[in-house]
């Protein structure tokens, strides 16, 4: 077994470590199919090899281009370390400085295998966002990290480390671009022989900047979500009884069987995968699974009769549920459905983040593989069905939304009933959640507030849960208007209801939705517990790109703008550039996340506590120019 000192000396060439491949016994990313030329493959396999010295590149150079050939990528299997993968306490790491250490934690927390969806091809959510490109890059990276001074700065380039460069200590200790393609080249198919070459990557939201927290993470923006979509479509505060229907427990999307238990409703959640359905389940996020849509129905039934909160995982196409829906509409007249959404990794559908209801799960692996035009038909007939079944049940009173996924324009790209009379080209039949749900919250300056207790204690998280807690009922007795106290009130249950529902997979962290005055305030509190020894290491804060200020998503996150400004992405550079000299500790800029490359530019940050003066000064520069930067734009545009 490798440790973390090994790790950290860099790649391992003396001796080279056995080539084991692909490990048997867990998920793997679906095979790629870039279409190389023989010279771009000649070219891939030099670009591989150009982390290694010429004396082992004939050897290695056979087993790169049999990868590349049999998963159309390169991801030097070789080299993934035989390590236990996860978030360790920060104390551990060989480092430096604490904030290489508390960046070296967060990723290795994203390729954790109870975190990451394919692990061994760094691969840590929505199916094709990478933390790396290929091992080599992770060996590198840490160890850069491990020989860090406060004076320095790592530059990464699409997954490869461009190296250490000098800087002050007030600089970002790291900074981060992913996908940074000239726009007139920004397509699908470009992308997938960039990525195949090496020279560009995929980073999805938090995924490729070290951010993410497990499926924790959506799990209460979709608690949130849900709530909100009854209180609007529903006029309902109790959602007990009513039946929420939709797709996916893999990565991000796994997050929402627990949501619905959250929120007290019946979820019916559809996947093909039945790896993802097991592990959510061991997690126990997933409450039952089932094969049978016969069962479902009666589970359903009896569920919305009895007021159960309930999260059922169908085993199987989300379109045979959809359909039997409508079956049971028309044989019975019972609309037995309330919400719908979606949460298919429809930003990539024809690469393996949808699969066609016509063929099962094995069958549309083999098709994509051997031939992925066809796959991409199938894939484009299973959409049309998937929204007709759809439309039938809104027509009779189900209430449905995109969930940002890039469900709605990719059905519409298919040919599917999708469009809305008169509107403009952000806006289909069915809203996004943006337009309907999230986007008054987002206007109030809330979004996806996150930390990370890097002792790895539990009892630290609690005691930062305390301090949330304590400081937005601070708030709301200070007073606020209706609207944030609502939004508080939501935030408080869901801290109360988190510790409960056991949400912590990978890391020890917590997230909650905040506006800037909350942010500031809690990063604040929580510094000075650091600082006072009531949390025993420094703590991590972060948020989701997918926030006020991080992302121009004009058919997501900012598909509520409407003065033609949604298609412009100054706003999410802004604010990477804003946060990287206001005192973030690592920055990231990313095209692609959440509705596919080309479609977005969204960029995050880290910024490490350390119980310091120096720290809380810049958390409140920050943390407050993060936030406004995205409620002045919003309001700009109104």
């Amino acid at each position: 077994m490798t440790s973390l000192k090994e790790i950290c000396r860099g790649l391992p060439l003396n001796p080279l470590p056995e080539n084991k491949g692909r490990r048997k016994g867990i998920p793997h990313a679906p095979v790629r199919t870039p279409n190389l030329t023989a010279q771009e493959k000649k070219l891939a396999l030099r670009n591989a090899l150009r982390y290694f010295p010429p004396e082992i590149q004939k050897k290695l150079a056979l087993e790169f281009a049999e990868e590349l050939r049999l998963y159309g990528h390169i991801y030097m299997y070789r080299f993934c370390p035989d390590i236990e993968m996860r978030a360790y306490p920060i104390g551990e790491y060989p480092c430096k400085t604490k904030s290489a250490a508390a960046i070296m934690l967060m990723i290795m927390n994203n390729l954790d295998p109870s975190v990451a969806q394919f692990p061994q091809e760094l691969v840590t959510y929505g199916g094709n966002g990478q933390v790396f490109s290929n091992w080599a890059q992770f060996w590198l990276v840490m160890q850069y990290l491990s020989e860090m001074t406060e004076e320095q700065t790592l530059v990464m380039y699409s997954g490869h480390p461009l190296g250490l460069f000098p800087s002050h200590q007030r600089a970002p200790r790291l900074v981060i671009t992913n996908g940074m393609v000239i726009p007139n080249y920004s397509s699908r198919d470009e992308y997938e022989k960039m990525f195949a070459l090496g020279v560009t990557m995929y980073g999805q939201m938090t995924a490729g900047s070290y951010c993410y927290i497990g499926p924790q993470g959506i799990v209460h923006g979709t608690v949130l979500t849900v709530l909100n979509a009854g209180r609007r479509y529903l006029r309902a505060e109790d959602l007990s009884g009513k039946v929420f229907v939709t797709s996916g427990l893999g990565g991000m999307s796994g997050a929402q069987a627990k949501a619905a238990v959250i929120a007290g409703c019946v979820g019916i959640i559809a996947e093909v995968d039945e790896a993802a359905l097991v592990k959510r389940h061991k997690q126990g996020w997933l409450m039952e699974i089932s094969n049978n849509l016969d069962h479902c129905i009666a589970r359903l039934r009896e569920a919305r009769k009895k007021k159960i909160a309930l999260s059922l995982g169908y085993h199987g196409n989300v379109v045979d549920l959809w359909e039997r829906l409508v079956h049971e509409l028309d044989t019975t007249g019972e609309l037995l459905v309330d919400l719908g959404s979606d949460q298919t990794s429809c930003h990539n559908p024809f690469n393996g983040g949808y699969y066609p209801v016509q063929l099962s799960f094995e069958e549309g692996k083999q098709l994509l593989s051997s031939n992925p035009g066809k796959f991409r038909t199938l894939v484009q007939e299973s959409l049309k069905r998937h929204v007709a079944a759809i439309n039938k049940l809104a027509d009779k009173g189900m209430f449905f939304w995109d969930y940002g996924n890039a469900f709605l324009l990719e059905a519409q790209r298919a040919g599917a009933d999708v469009a809305k009379k008169g509107a403009n080209k952000t806006e289909f039949r069915y809203p996004s959640y943006v337009q309907h749900i999230m986007g008054d919250i987002f206007s109030l300056g809330f979004g996806p507030f996150r930390w990370v207790c890097t002792s790895g204690d539990p009892r630290d998280l609690a005691t930062t849960d305390s301090i949330a807690m304590s400081v937005l009922e601070d708030s709301i007795r200070q007073g606020v208007s209706t609207s944030v106290k609502q939004q508080y009130h939501d935030n408080i249950r869901w801290i109360r209801e988190a510790g409960r529902h056991s949400l912590v997979v990978g890391s020890q962290a917590r997230i909650l939705y905040s506006d800037q005055k909350g942010r500031v305030s809690i990063a604040v509190a929580i510094n000075r517990a650091i600082s006072e020894g009531k949390i025993k290491a420094p703590v991590v804060l972060s948020r989701d790109h997918h926030d006020v200020s991080g992302t121009d998503s004009p058919f997501r996150e900012t598909s509520n703008i409407y003065d033609g400004s949604a298609f412009c992405a100054d706003m999410a550079v802004q604010n990477f550039v804003g946060d990287a000299f206001r005192g973030a500790t690592w920055v990231a800029l990313h095209n692609g996340g959440g509705v596919g490359w080309g479609e977005v530019i969204n960029g995050g940050f880290g910024l490490v506590l350390d119980g310091s003066n120096e720290a809380e000064e810049r958390a409140k520069m920050m943390l407050s120019w993060d936030v406004s930067n995205g409620a002045v734009s919003e309001r700009l545009s109104q």
